[in-house]
């Protein structure tokens, strides 16, 4: 079995990790601190399946050290779009993008999504569509 994991970079992993859980509803599985107790690696699990690592944008010395935070797009499958955005909304410190809608991905495959941007700037879609290759 394999899986892929998108990873992220924020300029503030504290805060990063208390919105992934708190308003999009990951699970935190780990949160490493340095010894300045900032997060330099934390995973995080989508209750469907899945998980999102990120680090810390202080931390240079790696392969993904030059990414910069905001520049990402993530994409999480869910039945429940509708409780998703009500999260999201409800949230200070969120902002949805485009509200809830009927559309066509790419592949011309109808889903039921929204869009939020997470605090640094980073897109996130919560969508129906579970892809070509599930069917």
């Amino acid at each position: 079995m394999s899986s892929i994991w998108p990873v992220l970079h924020y300029d503030d992993t504290t805060t990063a990790l208390r919105f992934l859980v708190e308003v999009f509803g990951f699970r935190e599985i780990i949160a490493v601190a340095d010894d300045d107790n900032d997060i330099v690696h934390a995973e995080v699990g989508w209750p469907g399946g899945g998980c999102i690592v990120f680090g810390s944008t202080k931390h240079t010395d790696s392969v993904h050290g030059a990414m910069k935070p905001g520049t990402s797009a993530v994409y999480v499958v869910t039945a429940d779009v509708d409780a998703a955005h009500e999260r999201v909304r409800r949230a200070q410190d969120a902002a949805v993008v485009q509200a809830p809608n009927h559309t066509r991905f790419g592949s011309g495959a109808e889903t039921y999504a929204f869009t939020a941007a997470d605090p640094e700037g980073n897109l996130w879609t919560f969508g129906t569509y579970r892809g070509t290759a599930t069917r």
